[in-house]
């Protein structure tokens, strides 16, 4: 099983619904960046009972784990706010963004002790809205009253005491994979299209929900569905071709190729290996700066003059932390190396090859007949157009739009090595770097590994918006799911199907 990583607690929250939303959107971000590796269904024994694995005697550190899950769950976010500081007291937790925290903290519910010390321990909690499993480890302090004084949240594998469901073959997973998004779309809980392959040829292929609600249109098998972050793959692919061009180097800094970059800092110690592993401090786009300047926000050097005089926000390759900014810097390493825009770069060098005709990052003013509304829950959980937290277009960090066919085609076109070599293919989807004590650290697009059964690709997360694309290499099965409301539409279903997969 590879490593998960940690779930960070600084998320920033703003008044007001706009930063609201994209603070919880950072969150589901970080959260599917990494749920592929972590999250499993365990469709027996999540009844929130312990699992038989004992605790210490009198193990101060579990009864606080339980008892942080109790807070989290108390009353409204003021009241669970103050019950939570009681327990932890972390400069992490502030009243401002518990809000944002609390939206994921309050669906956990506890499961069992993996291991306990009297001042240390590691649960495991059960989140029915993903269908999948986190780990809590914290350290307390040995003197009354115990307050945490250190936790992580990680996204972790299904406890041993609970069993996997039961793989399916062909027929049948296709008949449960129907039956399951029938009942999600009957409960306004998905709406998209779904395509599983084999060998590069479907074996399913489905929509479901409406793609227009206003105007009653359905979604159909070559809607066009907003991707989010999942069109970070191709950012990869294109900076893996000019590797293997010799073009450019991976191991370079930001500033031989960007030669003007406002911050020196970040010009001469971020590397493009660390733009690809999120290793680098380049910080997100998301924000109320993003907001006071998304209509004008129109090209890559856009970003770039907004905000480009940001020092990083740790030693460079020091950790990791996901960056959307820092895909920014790779679309226009990618401009500037080609002598293309990062759109046409693209449509010669990815999209054509691979047969893609229905993808791409045209700006929302466009209007394509086939691209669907995006859904957003309002703050009284209601469905509406997520249109005004949209970016200007798509751009290197994700944003763009595509159909499930397409991504098949993309997918397709990897496995064929029509797009890199067979090196440079390797080096994409199991490469990355050294970290800190000689941790591996895989690029965004890498290899990770789900009940023993490695795949790569990508998830996409923003309001209104959700996709999957898990290429598993080793026999050959493609699961690709893209939703027009809020995540996990898509991630839940691409869980259910990836946990059945024979």
């Amino acid at each position: 099983m590879a490593s998960s990583e940690p779930l960070c607690v600084d998320f920033r929250i703003e008044a007001g619904y706009r930063h609201r939303m994209m603070a919880f959107v950072r969150l589901v971000m970080i959260l599917l960046m990494v749920a592929p590796v972590a999250l499993g269904a365990p469709s027996q024994g999540a009844t929130g009972e312990r699992s038989h694995v004992p605790a210490a005697p009198q193990s101060v550190a579990v009864t606080q784990l339980e008892n942080f899950l109790k807070a989290v769950a108390t009353g409204d976010d003021d009241t669970s706010f103050n019950a939570v500081r009681e327990i932890y007291s972390s400069a992490a937790l502030n009243r401002s963004t518990w809000p944002a925290q609390r939206v994921f903290l309050q669906r956990l519910q506890f499961h069992g002790v993996e291991r306990a010390t009297a001042t240390e321990a590691e649960i495991t909690a059960y989140d029915p809205v993903v269908d999948g499993w986190a780990h809590l480890v914290a350290s307390v302090d040995p003197r009354p009253p115990h307050q945490i004084i250190r936790m992580v949240v990680v996204l972790g594998a299904r406890p041993k005491d609970v069993p996997a469901p039961a793989k399916l073959q062909p027929a049948a997973l296709t008949a449960a994979t129907r039956a399951q998004l029938t009942t999600l779309t009957q409960q306004d809980r998905f709406a998209g299209a779904v395509l599983i392959a084999r060998r590069g040829r479907p074996i399913l292929t489905a929509a479901y929900g409406l793609a227009d609600r206003e105007a009653h249109i359905p979604n159909r098998i070559d809607t066009e569905f907003r991707f989010g972050s999942l069109g970070k793959m191709f950012t990869a692919v294109a900076i893996m071709q000019l590797a293997q061009a010799g073009t450019l180097d991976l191991d370079a800094p930001v500033g031989q190729y960007l030669k003007d970059y406002p911050n020196r800092e970040i010009a001469t110690r971020v590397t493009i290996n660390q733009l690809l592993t999120h290793t680098g401090g380049t910080g997100d786009i998301f924000g109320p700066e993003f907001f006071a300047h998304r209509e004008s926000l129109r090209d890559l050097k856009d970003y770039i003059e907004l905000y480009g005089t940001r020092a990083p926000l740790f030693e460079p390759g020091t950790r990791r932390d996901y960056s959307n900014y820092g895909f920014i810097l790779l679309g226009r390493i990618i401009e500037v190396t080609s002598g293309l825009s990062y759109d046409e770069y693209l449509k010669r060098n990815v999209f054509t090859p691979a047969g893609m005709s229905s993808t791409g990052m045209l700006p929302e003013s466009v209007q394509l007949p086939r691209r669907a509304v995006g859904y957003t829950a309002s703050g009284q959980g209601e469905l509406q157009s997520a249109a005004d937290t949209l970016p200007y277009r798509g751009t290197s960090a994700g944003g763009g739009y595509s159909t499930v066919d397409d991504l098949l085609r993309f997918a397709n076109a990897l496995f064929s090595q029509r797009l890199l070599d067979a090196a440079h293919t390797y080096l994409l989807t199991a490469g990355g770097m050294s970290g800190p004590g000689g941790t591996f650290i895989p690029y965004d697009f890498a290899g990770k590994t789900l009940e023993g059964r490695r795949f790569f690709g990508h998830s996409g997360a923003a309001p209104g918006m959700n996709g999957e694309l898990r290429i598993f290499p080793d026999d050959g099965y493609v699961v690709i799911v893209l939703a027009n409301l809020d995540p996990p539409a898509a991630t839940r279903v691409a869980n259910f199907i990836s946990d059945r997969l024979p």
